[in-house]
């Protein structure tokens, strides 16, 4: 049998197959059908689809890792609220010993002296503690009345002009931390 090679060129696609016809005109099977299939293009409807999926796949894995994210930080905000004073703590726990210390010393002197010094040292310490903490004293004395960082309690008439919007007595020391006011300070004001 001998085999006739006829071209044939499909409008619709846009590849040229071959085809081999048989003398009795029946067409024989190749190797083109194959690449036929290959080289067709993909149906615009399924690269629609799988653009979908791909968009989809990428939204969820960001709502997924946004909701990891939120949960994570209320985590991380739930343990500094737990143990946020943990530095604060640790830095007046030498405090509290000394004064541990201090009362049972108290009790085996009668030496007053030797106590108030003892007191004074202890008063020491905290101060440095509270102030590697970022915890200042708000200054009073002569100072202008400030209502950012004072409170007035008391107004004193008839001082004088000089002393008129300034600072008297402290009855109550304020304090700041990291210059943010957490106890204004109870003064009595010159008017």
């Amino acid at each position: 049998m001998e085999e006739k090679e006829i071209k044939i060129e499909d409008s619709d696609m846009s590849a040229n197959t071959s085809e081999s016809v048989a003398e009795g005109g029946e067409f024989a099977d190749s190797e083109t059908n194959v690449t036929e299939n290959a080289t067709e293009e993909k149906d615009p409807l399924e690269s629609a689809k799988e653009e979908i999926s791909e968009l989809k796949d990428k939204y969820l894995r960001s709502v997924a890792e946004f909701d990891n994210y939120r949960k994570r930080t209320l985590k991380e905000k739930a343990e500094l609220i737990l143990n946020g004073g943990e530095k604060t703590v640790a830095a007046i726990l030498p405090v509290l010993d000394d004064m541990e210390r201090a009362i049972a010393n108290g009790e085996k002197t009668e030496d007053l002296q030797v106590l108030r010094e003892g007191m004074k040292l202890i008063y020491a310490k905290f101060q440095k503690a509270l102030e590697s903490l970022g915890v200042k004293k708000i200054e009073t004395d002569g100072a202008d009345f400030d209502t950012d960082v004072h409170e007035a309690v008391a107004m004193v008439p008839g001082i004088g002009d000089d002393k008129k919007g300034k600072v008297l007595d402290c009855v109550q020391a304020g304090y700041k931390l990291n210059d943010k006011v957490i106890r204004h300070a109870k003064v009595a004001v010159g008017q």
